[in-house]
């Protein structure tokens, strides 16, 4: 089974008092970044989700954000003093550097500083956060749950995806031979038409610089190792798909793979049939890609 790196989770919960809401997401990344908004009052609740959510999945930009709040009546709003006094003494120096160098500053309201962080305090008669906090993580559960759930489906979409678009380069892969088998007959044609006027103007030229400057053409333009390993990374491709599991990198490298062999088919094709198949093919690959950057 595929997972995709996108998807998207959210609930709410209450407890001991506390309500909560949770919100998770994902998008697609080179690896694994984890980027939390948790309380910082709730002992070792960071590092836990941390490990559940690195546990739980190898790639993707991951974005979890938690808000608590406390429906305790007798919680108490107090004014953290100390924390007042440095944002006032800090406010203080700005302001005077700002009229040394003739700058005029807007008036700070007391609105303005309450809502700074750390100015007010709630109080609480809760102290102990391991009952809230292991609380929180039990209800993690089911929010990483949903979220795993949709990365399986967007996962399960995204495998329908690419083995269309196999199927298509295989088909390709075909043509692109076919291309190659009936341009052989008009490539010789054109050789000895071309070998004809050179030798009807030179007497002189040897006949083993002929075989071997027929045989330099021939192997440039001759297709048939691009072929077999396009062929080869299709099944290689649906291996893949078949293991499933966290094989992004693997898709993504192979298809870089896919990308250079058709291009030097183009290189190489010397007739317009094969050359419209070659290009056809790279338009598939790079559709496969785009979709490959969001397999974990």
């Amino acid at each position: 089974m595929l997972y995709s790196m996108t998807a998207f989770a959210s609930a709410t919960g209450t407890c001991q008092g506390y309500g909560w809401t949770w919100d998770l997401r994902s998008v697609n990344g080179k690896g694994l970044d984890l980027r939390l908004r948790v309380p910082d009052w709730i002992d070792g609740l960071e590092a836990a989700i941390r490990a559940r959510l690195g546990s739980a999945m190898t790639r993707g930009n991951v974005n979890l954000s938690l808000r608590v709040q406390s429906e305790d009546r007798t919680g108490q709003l107090t004014l953290n003093t100390a924390t007042l006094e440095d944002i006032l003494s800090a406010m203080a120096q700005v302001e005077a550097r700002a009229m040394e160098t003739g700058v005029t500053l807007a008036p700070a309201t007391a609105a303005d500083l309450l809502a700074l962080r750390g100015v007010l305090d709630t109080t609480s008669a809760v102290q102990d956060t391991t009952g809230l906090r292991d609380a929180l993580l039990q209800d993690l559960e089911p929010v990483l749950n949903s979220f795993l759930k949709m990365r399986q489906g967007e996962g399960a979409a995204l495998a329908a995806v690419l083995s269309d678009q196999l199927e298509q380069i295989a088909a390709l892969t075909d043509q692109a031979a076919q291309a190659a088998n009936a341009r052989q007959a008009r490539m010789a044609d054109t050789l000895r038409r071309q070998l004809a006027r050179v030798t009807d103007h030179n007497d002189a030229v040897a006949p083993e610089r002929v075989a071997q400057e027929l045989a330099v053409i021939a192997v440039k333009s001759d297709v048939t190792e691009e072929l077999d390993r396009l062929r080869a990374h299709i099944i290689a491709a649906h291996a893949l798909l078949e293991q499933g599991g966290p094989v992004g990198r693997k898709l993504d490298f192979l298809t870089q793979e896919f990308n250079r062999e058709a291009n030097t088919l183009c290189s190489k094709a010397q007739d317009s049939g094969l050359s419209a198949v070659g290009l056809e093919l790279k338009a598939v690959i790079d559709q496969m890609r785009e979709q490959v950057q969001n397999v974990e």
